[in-house]
């Protein structure tokens, strides 16, 4: 293995947890203001991953597939663990920073595991499923076909 595909590799690591992290976010924000759990969120955040993953990152295939469902994975703990820390940080009147630095990422993650329902575990698993499905496969010829006649 070249030292090229080894920085390649760190590289798409790295591009797909930081998509992962800001569907997270993202996602956060959208339980917060509806106020209530949204694990069917995982779904289209998923496909969203596994699409901008095929798009930009790497081309389909299993490489793709495997960087698609850790995104989503990693999306799905990061939301659980934000929102304990705005939890903790509402009952303790701090900030996130504040409560999330004071807690640590071991509370955080402790409490997060906690909290998991089963439409929670669910959802996450047919997610990263659905994520890794959409990033193995390429993109139908037909669509391009069309696309290119336009």
């Amino acid at each position: 293995m070249s030292v090229r595909n080894v920085l390649l590799f760190v590289f798409a690591l790295f591009s797909a947890a930081m998509l992962g992290l800001a569907a997270g976010a993202v996602w956060m924000v959208a339980t917060l203001y509806l106020r209530h759990p949204l694990p069917w969120l995982a779904l289209p955040i998923g496909a969203l991953l596994a699409w901008a993953i095929r798009s930009f990152v790497r081309p389909a295939g299993v490489g793709a597939a495997l960087l698609a469902a850790w995104g989503t994975l990693l999306a799905a703990i990061y939301v659980n663990m934000l929102i304990v820390g705005i939890l903790i940080a509402g009952n303790m009147g701090m900030g996130l920073i504040d409560a999330m630095r004071t807690a640590g990422a071991g509370m955080l993650w402790q409490l997060a595991r906690m909290a998991l329902s089963p439409p929670d575990i669910g959802y996450t698993a047919l997610a990263t499923l659905l994520a890794a499905w959409l990033a193995w496969r390429a993109p139908r010829k037909r669509a391009r076909a069309i696309a290119a006649d336009k």
